[in-house]
Protein backbone atom coordinates (compact mmCIF):
# COMPACT_ATOMS: atom_id res chain seq x y z
CA UNK A 1 0.00 0.00 0.00
CA UNK A 2 1.42 3.39 -1.01
CA UNK A 3 0.74 5.00 2.38
CA UNK A 4 2.45 2.26 4.42
CA UNK A 5 5.52 4.47 5.16
CA UNK A 6 3.18 6.71 7.16
CA UNK A 7 1.67 3.88 9.22
CA UNK A 8 2.49 3.64 12.91
CA UNK A 9 2.70 -0.17 12.80
CA UNK A 10 2.98 -3.18 10.52
CA UNK A 11 0.99 -2.63 7.30
CA UNK A 12 -0.62 -6.07 7.58
CA UNK A 13 -2.10 -5.10 10.97
CA UNK A 14 -3.42 -1.85 9.52
CA UNK A 15 -4.99 -3.65 6.55
CA UNK A 16 -6.58 -6.22 8.89
CA UNK A 17 -8.21 -3.40 10.87
CA UNK A 18 -9.38 -1.70 7.69
CA UNK A 19 -10.94 -4.98 6.58
CA UNK A 20 -12.76 -5.26 9.92
CA UNK A 21 -13.95 -1.69 9.49
CA UNK A 22 -15.19 -2.49 5.98
CA UNK A 23 -17.20 -5.46 7.25
CA UNK A 24 -18.82 -3.34 9.95
CA UNK A 25 -19.63 -0.60 7.45
CA UNK A 26 -21.26 -3.07 5.06
CA UNK A 27 -23.32 -4.52 7.92
CA UNK A 28 -24.50 -1.15 9.24
CA UNK A 29 -25.09 0.21 5.73
CA UNK A 30 -28.15 -2.06 5.50
CA UNK A 31 -29.95 -0.03 8.18
CA UNK A 32 -28.21 3.35 7.99
CA UNK A 33 -26.99 5.14 4.89
CA UNK A 34 -23.36 5.71 5.90
CA UNK A 35 -21.86 6.17 2.43
CA UNK A 36 -23.21 6.48 -1.07
CA UNK A 37 -24.38 3.01 -2.16
CA UNK A 38 -22.72 3.23 -5.57
CA UNK A 39 -19.30 3.63 -3.91
CA UNK A 40 -19.44 0.41 -1.88
CA UNK A 41 -18.01 -1.72 -4.69
CA UNK A 42 -14.97 0.59 -4.84
CA UNK A 43 -14.66 1.17 -1.10
CA UNK A 44 -10.88 0.79 -0.87
CA UNK A 45 -10.15 3.52 -3.39
CA UNK A 46 -13.15 5.82 -2.92
CA UNK A 47 -13.07 5.80 0.87
CA UNK A 48 -9.99 4.18 2.41
CA UNK A 49 -7.29 5.42 0.03
CA UNK A 50 -9.03 8.79 -0.26
CA UNK A 51 -8.85 9.13 3.52
CA UNK A 52 -5.34 7.75 4.01
CA UNK A 53 -3.81 10.26 1.58
CA UNK A 54 -4.17 12.84 4.38
CA UNK A 55 -1.36 10.98 6.20
CA UNK A 56 1.23 12.56 3.93
CA UNK A 57 0.25 16.00 5.27
CA UNK A 58 0.40 15.06 8.96
CA UNK A 59 3.47 15.53 11.14
CA UNK A 60 4.71 13.85 14.31
CA UNK A 61 3.58 16.88 16.33
CA UNK A 62 -0.05 16.54 15.17
CA UNK A 63 -1.57 15.05 18.33
CA UNK A 64 -5.25 16.07 18.24
CA UNK A 65 -7.33 15.80 15.08
CA UNK A 66 -10.89 17.12 14.95
CA UNK A 67 -13.10 15.68 12.22
CA UNK A 68 -16.27 17.58 11.32
CA UNK A 69 -19.34 15.77 9.99
CA UNK A 70 -17.76 12.33 10.27
CA UNK A 71 -20.68 10.38 8.77
CA UNK A 72 -19.37 6.88 8.02
CA UNK A 73 -16.00 7.79 9.50
CA UNK A 74 -14.05 9.24 6.58
CA UNK A 75 -11.35 10.41 6.68
CA UNK A 76 -10.95 10.14 10.47
CA UNK A 77 -11.32 6.40 11.15
CA UNK A 78 -8.82 5.21 8.51
CA UNK A 79 -6.41 7.84 9.84
CA UNK A 80 -6.98 6.61 13.40
CA UNK A 81 -6.38 3.02 12.28
CA UNK A 82 -3.15 4.00 10.53
CA UNK A 83 -2.07 6.01 13.61
CA UNK A 84 -2.93 3.35 16.21
CA UNK A 85 -0.27 3.19 18.92
CA UNK A 86 0.96 6.70 18.17
CA UNK A 87 0.33 9.61 20.55
CA UNK A 88 -2.53 10.91 18.46
CA UNK A 89 -6.22 11.24 19.36
CA UNK A 90 -9.25 11.86 17.20
CA UNK A 91 -12.45 13.74 18.00
CA UNK A 92 -15.26 12.88 15.58
CA UNK A 93 -18.27 15.20 15.36
CA UNK A 94 -21.41 13.52 14.03
CA UNK A 95 -24.87 14.73 15.14
CA UNK A 96 -26.88 11.82 13.68
CA UNK A 97 -27.29 9.37 16.55
CA UNK A 98 -27.18 6.15 14.48
CA UNK A 99 -24.05 7.26 12.67
CA UNK A 100 -22.47 8.26 15.98
CA UNK A 101 -23.30 4.79 17.33
CA UNK A 102 -21.60 3.22 14.32
CA UNK A 103 -18.47 5.33 14.83
CA UNK A 104 -18.32 4.33 18.51
CA UNK A 105 -18.75 0.66 17.59
CA UNK A 106 -15.83 0.75 15.14
CA UNK A 107 -13.63 2.63 17.61
CA UNK A 108 -14.45 0.21 20.43
CA UNK A 109 -13.99 -2.95 18.33
CA UNK A 110 -10.66 -1.80 16.92
CA UNK A 111 -9.31 -0.17 20.10
CA UNK A 112 -8.91 3.29 18.55
CA UNK A 113 -8.13 6.51 20.42
CA UNK A 114 -11.36 8.11 19.27
CA UNK A 115 -13.97 10.25 20.98
CA UNK A 116 -17.32 10.70 19.26
CA UNK A 117 -19.36 13.85 19.84
CA UNK A 118 -22.99 13.25 18.82
CA UNK A 119 -23.66 16.98 18.49
CA UNK A 120 -23.59 19.69 15.90
CA UNK A 121 -20.23 21.38 15.51
CA UNK A 122 -21.80 24.72 16.42
CA UNK A 123 -22.82 23.31 19.82
CA UNK A 124 -19.29 22.33 20.86
CA UNK A 125 -17.19 24.79 22.85
CA UNK A 126 -13.53 24.88 21.85
CA UNK A 127 -12.63 24.55 25.54
CA UNK A 128 -14.05 21.02 25.39
CA UNK A 129 -11.61 19.90 22.72
CA UNK A 130 -8.46 21.54 24.02
CA UNK A 131 -5.75 22.38 21.54
CA UNK A 132 -6.56 21.11 18.04
CA UNK A 133 -3.67 20.55 15.64
CA UNK A 134 -5.57 19.51 12.52
CA UNK A 135 -9.22 19.84 11.46
CA UNK A 136 -10.47 17.49 8.75
CA UNK A 137 -13.71 17.17 6.83
CA UNK A 138 -14.91 15.34 3.76
CA UNK A 139 -18.14 15.89 1.81
CA UNK A 140 -19.76 18.03 4.51
CA UNK A 141 -20.20 21.59 3.26
CA UNK A 142 -18.83 24.32 0.99
CA UNK A 143 -15.46 25.81 1.83
CA UNK A 144 -16.89 29.08 3.25
CA UNK A 145 -19.17 27.04 5.52
CA UNK A 146 -16.30 24.80 6.59
CA UNK A 147 -14.23 27.86 7.49
CA UNK A 148 -17.08 29.13 9.67
CA UNK A 149 -17.36 25.76 11.43
CA UNK A 150 -13.61 25.35 11.91
CA UNK A 151 -12.69 28.88 12.95
CA UNK A 152 -13.63 28.57 16.67
CA UNK A 153 -11.19 25.67 17.05
CA UNK A 154 -8.26 27.37 15.33
CA UNK A 155 -5.16 28.17 17.33
CA UNK A 156 -1.95 29.80 16.05
CA UNK A 157 -0.60 26.47 14.73
CA UNK A 158 -3.85 24.78 13.73
CA UNK A 159 -4.30 23.58 10.14
CA UNK A 160 -7.38 22.45 8.29
CA UNK A 161 -7.26 19.75 5.62
CA UNK A 162 -10.44 19.52 3.56
CA UNK A 163 -11.23 17.16 0.69
CA UNK A 164 -12.60 19.07 -2.28
CA UNK A 165 -13.58 18.14 -5.83
CA UNK A 166 -13.72 20.09 -9.07
CA UNK A 167 -15.61 22.92 -7.33
CA UNK A 168 -12.58 23.91 -5.23
CA UNK A 169 -11.52 26.87 -7.40
CA UNK A 170 -14.92 28.54 -7.19
CA UNK A 171 -15.21 27.81 -3.48
CA UNK A 172 -11.77 29.30 -2.78
CA UNK A 173 -12.91 32.55 -4.40
CA UNK A 174 -16.09 32.58 -2.31
CA UNK A 175 -14.16 31.74 0.83
CA UNK A 176 -11.57 34.41 0.15
CA UNK A 177 -14.25 37.09 0.20
CA UNK A 178 -15.15 36.21 3.77
CA UNK A 179 -12.07 34.61 5.26
CA UNK A 180 -8.38 35.30 5.33
CA UNK A 181 -6.23 32.19 5.15
CA UNK A 182 -3.03 30.79 3.76
CA UNK A 183 -3.84 28.06 1.25
CA UNK A 184 -1.89 25.09 -0.07
CA UNK A 185 -3.52 22.85 -2.67
CA UNK A 186 -2.39 19.24 -2.90
CA UNK A 187 -3.60 17.20 -5.87
CA UNK A 188 -5.80 14.30 -4.84
CA UNK A 189 -4.43 10.79 -5.35
CA UNK A 190 -7.91 9.38 -5.95
CA UNK A 191 -9.82 12.10 -7.82
CA UNK A 192 -8.38 13.59 -11.01
CA UNK A 193 -10.27 16.85 -10.46
CA UNK A 194 -9.97 16.90 -6.67
CA UNK A 195 -7.56 18.39 -4.16
CA UNK A 196 -6.75 18.47 -0.49
CA UNK A 197 -7.16 22.08 0.61
CA UNK A 198 -4.78 22.87 3.47
CA UNK A 199 -5.57 26.08 5.34
CA UNK A 200 -3.48 27.95 7.89
CA UNK A 201 -3.90 31.25 9.74
CA UNK A 202 -7.68 31.25 9.34
CA UNK A 203 -9.47 34.39 10.45
CA UNK A 204 -12.62 36.26 9.50
CA UNK A 205 -12.54 39.35 7.30
CA UNK A 206 -15.78 40.60 8.78
CA UNK A 207 -15.38 43.74 10.86
CA UNK A 208 -16.89 43.42 14.29
CA UNK A 209 -18.63 46.46 15.68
Amino acid sequence: MRYAPHFSRDPEAVIADLESYALLLEKWQRIQNLVSRETLADMWRRHFADSLQVLKLLTESDRTILDLGSGGGFPALPLAIASKGRDRRFILVEPTSRKASFLRTVARNLGLDVRVEARRTEDIDSRETGRVDVITSRALASLPQLCALAAPFFGPETRAIFHKGREHVEELVESGALWQHDVVLVKSDTDDSGVLVELKNLRSKQVRS
